[in-house]
């Protein structure tokens, strides 16, 4: 696992001033292009080509924050203050099979005040079988196909927590997952972030 530092994001409905971060790590000979193409292996496709598949999706963790309610319910002349981090966990479990932990963070403040309305944690995993896949290019695979597949369903879970504690849904705009891939890749090059470790444990078959 390796966390990054925070970069920006934004959350849609509303003049919000988000942040986010992301965490990765590369695997040798990787030089920051896009991933494989992967794919689901149907029948009668050639059985050497690049394969994942999407073997589990769940939440891991959830929790949510109403720290002034009914207070923080009532209507403001501006939209809450809205900061975001993102971070990604990938687990070598086997050979050719990955966990993969997409890590949102959401804090709602009074625009005015500078006061928490609401906190909101989701920890949203998949677990991933791939096959064909050059180790040279695992890490690209994991850190940006694997979030980039999950990340609809976190947003939407995201978005039904915030309606559920009173609050409009919060809607987070889509992630460049390759983007901040490369900027890791960069960061870690210039010795500034540390790498991800996905060699497979030894006893993974």
């Amino acid at each position: 696992m390796a966390d990054d530092d925070k970069k920006a994001a934004k959350a849609e409905g509303g003049d919000n001033g988000t942040s986010k971060s992301a965490n990765g790590g590369d695997a040798p000979g990787f030089s920051g292009e896009a991933p494989p193409r992967v794919t689901g292996a149907p029948a009668a496709q050639d059985p050497t080509l690049p394969r994942m598949n999407v073997m589990a999706q769940y939440v891991k963790d959830l929790s949510f924050e109403n720290p002034d309610a009914p207070n923080s319910l009532t209507q403001r002349s501006s939209p809450p203050k809205i900061d975001v981090r993102i971070n990604v966990h990938v687990n070598r479990m086997t050979k050719s099979d990955l966990e993969v932990s997409l890590k949102l963070e959401a804090t709602g403040k009074d625009a005015d005040k500078d006061k928490v309305l609401f906190a909101v944690e989701l920890d949203y995993a998949g677990l991933f079988r791939i096959a064909n896949v050059p180790d040279n290019q695992v890490g690209a695979l994991a850190m940006v196909e694997c979030p980039r597949l999950l990340f609809p369903f976190a947003r939407q879970i995201m978005a039904d927590a915030t309606r559920g504690g009173g609050f409009p849904p919060l809607l987070l705009e889509p992630i460049d997952f390759v983007a901040l891939y490369r900027e890791r890749l960069r960061r870690e090059v210039e010795g500034s972030g540390p790498g991800l470790d996905i060699t497979p444990p030894p006893t993974a078959s």
